[in-house]
C-alpha cells in the first residue's frame, strides 16, 4: 500500500513534477495532461457513485463506478510510471478489462429500447452526471492519443478509454430508465 505522511513538498513550485520513476517534467508535458486528466475524470465519477449511495435501484451501476474508479487509478500510474521503470507486479490495464466494459455495456443495453434520435444529455441528474464522465473520457482518450503521438504506449489505454466513454453513454441511458425518467430526443432545428 502507499503511505503518505506529508501532503505539500514544495517540488513543483516551479512549475515541473516527478513522474512516478523521479524524472522531472513541466507540469504541461503531454503525460501529466494524460494521467491528470484520469484524475478528473475519477473525481467525476466520485461524484455520480456518491449521489446513488442509497438508490437501490442503481446499487448495481453504483458498484460498476467503483471498479471504474480502481481501473482509473491503475491507468493513471500506468501513464505516470514509465515501463522500464515498473517494478513486478505493476497493475496495468489489460484486455479483460476492455472485455469486462463490453460486457457491462451489453448487459445494460438489454433493457433500453432502441435510439431513434440522439439524446440530449440530461434524463435526470444521475443521468447528467455520467454523460459528464463521457465527455471528460473523450477529453482524456485525446489527450492519450497526444502522448502516444510523442511516446510510445502500453496500447491498452485509448481501448479503454474509448470503450469506457462508450459505457458512460450506455450508463446514462440505463439510469434513466432505472429511475423512471424520460430521455430527451434531439429534435433538429427546433429551438
Amino acid at each position: 500500500m502507499v503511505r503518505i505522511t506529508k501532503v505539500y513538498t514544495k517540488q513543483g513550485d516551479g512549475g515541473t513534477t516527478s513522474l512516478g520513476g523521479g524524472q522531472k517534467v513541466p507540469k504541461t508535458n503531454a503525460r501529466i495532461e494524460a494521467y491528470g486528466g484520469v484524475d478528473e475524470l475519477n473525481a467525476t465519477i466520485g461524484l455520480v457513485a456518491e449521489s446513488l449511495r442509497g438508490d437501490d435501484r442503481l446499487e448495481d451501476l453504483r458498484q460498476q463506478l467503483l471498479r471504474r474508479q480502481n481501473e482509473l487509478f491503475d491507468l493513471g500510474a500506468q501513464l505516470a510510471v514509465l515501463p522500464e521503470d515498473r517494478v513486478e507486479g505493476f497493475s496495468i490495464i489489460g484486455t479483460s478489462d476492455i472485455e469486462q466494459l463490453e460486457e457491462e455495456i451489453d448487459g445494460m443495453n438489454e433493457s433500453l429500447e432502441p435510439l431513434r434520435s440522439f439524446i440530449l444529455p440530461g434524463g435526470g441528474e444521475t443521468s447528467a452526471r455520467l454523460h459528464l464522465c463521457r465527455t471528460v473520457c473523450r477529453r482524456v482518450e485525446r489527450d492519450t492519443l497526444r502522448l502516444g503521438s510523442e511516446e510510445e504506449l502500453d496500447g491498452t489505454e485509448v481501448p479503454y478509454l474509448n470503450r469506457l466513454s462508450d459505457w458512460f453513454f450506455v450508463a446514462s441511458r440505463y439510469a434513466a430508465l432505472r429511475q423512471g425518467i424520460e430521455e430527451t430526443l434531439w429534435v433538429p432545428g427546433e429551438r
